[in-house]
């Protein structure tokens, strides 16, 4: 199959203006001005006339609970897993699975499963190694088998610190997961990062400060997750980015919501304080925590429900550090593209490139998303899915 994008504003995610894009089966393969092919019949082209559209990397989200998280409330918060259909319309091209709070009920074996069915539906999937606890229940009995010998295992996490559900793990526990990924990424040519879960406790990053501090380990090694969830914390990891090290926000459907009752730092003035600080931008990424449980509280504070992340607020934060902040379209989708296919080593993704994979988001002007191509097949059309998943209503 061969397609041709006409007359669409290019963000690679650096802005080249209005091109022609052309796609064969998977890949990118020209982006040009006045794309033509006669192919006499021989060949089905399909011509898509994208004026006054933009075209940006399909996204990557690398922080989702494709088996469903939650749990902490007991059995009936678990939430459900991730369909095709409510990635693909949030522009999701390529997503990353991880456990969390629970690796018991959930463990790594059905994770993989599961990120080989999302594979099979359409997108391009991959998992982490573990949950929140230390050591970590592996598939083959070690780290770095894991990471060497099963092809969608990228690294470790999200390991949990500062947190009251985590396993309290010592520095050395912590340290020797660390180093076993690392190596485990380079004998493979994977990324062997860890993915670290924050949370609101008193020693913040302290345990990524000391592996930084008093090991050799580079700070490249650590890729802590929600890092915007209180000002406090924020403060710290705007310190340790400003340093070199890699830090990832938590999108929010309703940051309104949690920047009031908790205090989190809402992604577009996040961003802009990085901007603000000279922070390399290369070192930010943007995830949705998608299927994870949201607790939701009264104006009173009282626990009134569980909410369930959405990838949904990744496109959502990008529009607002765009209309609210002024941040050019070009560097705030770094966040779920170009940023996290580097950090996480994804080969072909996360650029508009001739030889790159074909996963694409059209976006109308208003910056919503229109159409999403997922290695060249077209998954959403004219904002609606047109390719759902296997036991997916339709």
């Amino acid at each position: 199959m061969i397609t041709i994008i006409k007359n669409i504003d290019v963000y690679k995610p650096e802005h080249i203006g209005k091109k022609d894009i052309l796609i064969i089966e998977n890949k990118i393969a020209a982006i040009e001005d006045n794309i033509s092919i006669e192919l006499n019949g021989f060949v089905d082209v399909n011509e898509i006339d994208a004026s006054g559209k933009i075209a940006v990397p399909g996204f990557i989200d690398s922080h989702v609970h494709i088996l469903g998280g939650g749990g902490e409330g007991g059995f009936a918060t678990r939430t459900p897993e991730a369909t095709l259909s409510s990635l693909t319309k949030s522009g999701v091209t390529t997503v990353v699975g991880c456990l969390g709070t629970d690796g018991v009920a959930r463990d790594m074996i059905s994770l993989l499963a599961k990120a080989r069915a999302l594979e099979e539906e359409g997108i391009t999937a991959f998992i982490y190694a573990g949950s929140y606890r230390l050591p970590i229940r592996t598939i083959t009995g070690e780290i770095m088998k894991d990471i060497m010998t099963i092809d969608k295992i990228i690294g470790i996490g999200e390991i949990a610190v500062s947190d009251h559900r985590s396993s309290q793990p010592s520095f050395d526990e912590f340290i020797k997961a660390v180093a076993d990924a690392r190596v485990g990424g380079m004998l493979s040519g994977k990324a062997g990062v860890i993915n670290i879960h924050l949370g609101d406790g008193k020693r913040q990053i302290e345990m990524l400060e000391r592996a930084v501090n008093e090991t050799e380990i580079p700070i490249t090694q650590f890729v802590p997750t929600h890092v915007n969830r209180n000002p406090e914390l924020f403060e710290k990891c705007v310190e340790y980015a400003k340093k070199g090290g890699y830090i990832d926000f938590t999108g929010s459907e309703d940051p309104d919501y949690y920047e009031e009752v908790d205090g989190e730092i809402r992604f577009s003035k996040g961003l802009k304080r990085l901007i603000q600080e000279n922070v390399c931008m290369d070192n930010f990424t943007l995830t949705s925590d998608g299927q994870g449980s949201l607790p939701i509280f009264n104006e009173k504070k009282e626990f009134v429900g569980l909410g369930v992340g959405k990838s949904s607020c990744l496109i959502k934060s990008i529009k607002e550090c765009v209309e609210k902040e002024q941040i050019p379209l070009e560097i705030a989708i770094r966040a779920i593209t170009c940023n996290p296919a580097k950090i996480l080593k994804l080969k072909n993704k996360g650029r508009i490139e001739k030889g790159f994979d074909a996963d694409l988001c059209i976006l109308d002007k208003n910056l919503d998303i229109d159409s999403v191509f997922a290695k060249g097949k077209m998954m959403v059309q004219d904002k609606k899915p047109i390719i759902f998943g296997t036991f997916e209503e339709k």
